[in-house]
């Protein structure tokens, strides 16, 4: 038995953060229906990188899910969704806000069918405040945060993450979130809920650095390409053979075993204390970028594990593929795939002792599940779902 066996949720968002919210409880074991608009589904589908011409991502992103279409613009499909939420235990939404109001399922109308539904939005910027109704994608949503303003280098413009940062944090309290509700429901006793989670907020609550520093100290930090003045030594450097590598001293214990592997016991008389680190902050990491480049990468890495020096390679996805600790905790698997013969996509996590995710399948062909969870689930005819297709409602 799965973790999540029994529990039914409804995916009817797009793209990443919800979707991927949604793909969390796939993973370990709850029934996922993916409801996609007919003809067109999820844009997530057509997102790049292609291969022959189709998109490589969504066998991830759509694993384990079962795929309905099902158009929510007819009265009949509002119908058809209404049977499912009362059959289901979560929504995973990502309209605009106010959207599903427009359409006859405002919440009320949810709960007239399902008391308990839990109802997960995610926006943007939330479902209240000034701006809840500008458009949210998880690039604005970074900047937003504050996050864009200090990363990069100061003499250059901010740098936003290569990918989809915001989303995929958002999708984590998503997740998190609607499996708070459900023990609250069904352990407390309590009842189900709407929860409101943003792109900007997960990121926002990892920076309260920002927060005390400001209001504190009045310091706006600006960009730099360190761990700007949280602990030292630490940062990026360069090996003597041009490999890229980052050590970090966030503890002074850590800095101890830094001089161990440096062989200059004698910085700990003087710079024993983070606080003085900090404040020689540009000359210790001078020493320390000095030492890591009189080292090939092979010769720091030995010192620096032998001693408890936290150092590690820059990988590239092509050091991450060859690399035995990512096979040993098989953080890569290879799944079927009608298109390409087979694909390989990130693996479960976490890792459970008794109740391990699985991916059962990748991401399904558009509304690849529609027969199957309208006749066993809602029990309609053969008849009646062939009538659907032809007025294209699924």
């Amino acid at each position: 038995m799965s973790a999540l066996t029994g529990i039914r949720v409804l995916d009817v968002s797009t793209v990443i953060a919800s979707p991927f919210a949604a793909g969390l409880f796939a993973d370990f074991g709850a029934e996922v229906i993916k409801i996609e608009m007919p003809k067109k589904g999820d844009p997530f589908r057509g997102l790049g990188p292609y291969h022959k011409g189709e998109g490589v991502r969504w066998a991830s992103m759509g694993r384990n899910k079962k795929s309905v279409t099902l158009d929510l613009h007819f009265e009949e499909g509002k119908n058809i969704f209404l049977e499912l939420v009362a059959k289901s235990d979560i929504i995973f939404e990502n309209f605009r806000v106010g959207t599903l109001d427009k359409w006859g399922l405002d919440i009320e109308t949810l709960k007239k069918f399902n008391p308990d539904i839990i109802v997960v939005r995610v926006t943007g910027y939330g479902q209240s405040g000034p701006y809840k109704n500008k458009a949210g994608f998880g690039t604005p949503a970074n900047a937003f945060s504050g996050m864009t303003y200090i990363t990069g280098h100061e003499d250059r413009p901010p740098v936003s993450p290569s990918f989809s940062l915001a989303d995929y944090i958002a999708g984590l309290y998503a997740a998190m979130s609607a499996m708070m509700a459900l023990y609250h429901r069904d352990a407390l006793g309590g009842k189900g809920q709407e929860v409101d989670v943003s792109l900007y907020e997960g990121i926002f609550r990892m920076q309260e650095i920002l927060v005390a520093d400001y209001t504190l100290n009045s310091v706006i930090r600006e960009r730099k390409p360190s761990l700007s003045g949280t602990s030292s030594p630490g940062g990026t450097f360069q090996t003597k053979d041009g490999k890229w590598i980052v050590l970090v001293c966030s503890t002074d214990r850590t800095f101890e075993y830094l001089t161990n592997a440096m062989n200059r016991r004698d910085l700990l008389e003087k710079f024993t204390l983070n606080k003085t680190r900090l404040e020689n902050d540009v000359y210790i990491n001078g020493l320390v970028n000095d030492w890591v480049m009189s080292l090939s990468y092979e010769e720091l890495k030995t010192i620096s594990d032998k001693e408890g020096v936290p150092v590690n390679l820059i990988y590239s996805i092509e050091d991450i593929m060859n690399d035995p600790h990512y096979k040993a905790r098989q953080n890569i698997i290879s799944m079927p795939h009608k298109s390409f013969g087979e694909i390989q996509m990130p693996g479960i996590t976490p890792v459970f002792s008794e109740t391990p995710g699985e991916v059962k399948w990748s991401g399904p062909e558009l509304g690849e599940h529609t027969d199957e969870v309208l006749s066993s689930l809602l029990h309609k005819t053969q008849e009646q779902i062939a009538s659907l297709k032809e007025a294209g409602i699924i």
